[in-house]
């Protein structure tokens, strides 16, 4: 009897150890499965999350940064007038609380003006009308430059006018002359008179309240290709 108990508790013995070890495998896998999934699920959600942060982060900078080109171009003081490459590519920059109103003739029209310009703060009154004095004056002539310079010989003699040479800052190599005084009649005001290639600029203002913006916004940033 106990012989025989004996080789049966043996064989029992012999039959637990791999069932232990089977049991034992099978509680490892599960339990590396759970932590697994659990890493691949943190994993996600931290990949997600990051994903989240870094959209975040890029919207915020674009709106910084369109919100900075906003400001840049609200705070910018003047507007700019580029006129035609057929009259010289003239560019004038004018502050942006003034409205223009600029009549370009075509290449093929013979225009002795082709170029007409009125500047003036809020709305341009009747450019017809003769009483109108406006902020600024631009016209491209397409008399020579000296025979408009001569136009102002009896203001000269009669000292209602002085004229000196001047060049536009940006163009310093074009030379022509400034006329302060009496440039039309009953009109006191300051003309810049310079040659454009085959035609003449005249740049002036009709008033003397905006001899300040004529001399350091105006003048300083007139530019053209001579």
């Amino acid at each position: 009897m106990l012989s025989i108990n004996g080789n049966q508790s043996g064989s029992m013995d012999k039959l637990t150890t791999p069932l232990a070890a089977v049991i034992i495998l099978l509680l490892v896998s599960i339990g590396f499965g759970f932590w697994a999934y659990a890493g691949r699920q943190n994993y996600k959600n931290n990949t997600n999350q990051k994903i989240l942060v870094a959209v975040s982060a890029a919207q915020k900078q674009q709106k910084t940064t369109d919100d900075n080109n906003y400001t840049v171009a609200e705070t910018k003081p003047y507007l700019t007038y580029n006129g035609s490459s057929e009259y010289g590519s003239l560019v004038v920059e004018y502050p942006k609380t003034w409205s223009a109103y600029v009549v370009t003739a075509s290449a093929d029209n013979q225009s002795s003006t082709p170029i007409n310009g009125y500047f003036e703060p809020g709305i341009i009154p009747d450019v017809q009308n003769s009483a109108n004095v406006f902020a600024l004056r631009i016209q491209v002539i397409s008399q020579t430059y000296d025979q408009i310079v001569n136009n102002f010989s009896s203001q000269v003699k009669s000292q209602l006018v002085t004229v000196i040479p001047y060049a536009f800052p940006k163009v310093p190599s074009d030379v022509g002359v400034r006329v302060d005084g009496e440039i039309e009649q009953q009109i006191q005001g300051s003309m810049v008179i310079v040659p454009i290639r085959n035609t003449t600029l005249e740049i002036w203002t009709e008033s003397a309240g905006f001899e300040s913006d004529f001399n350091n916004i105006i003048l300083p940033n007139v530019s053209f290709s001579p």
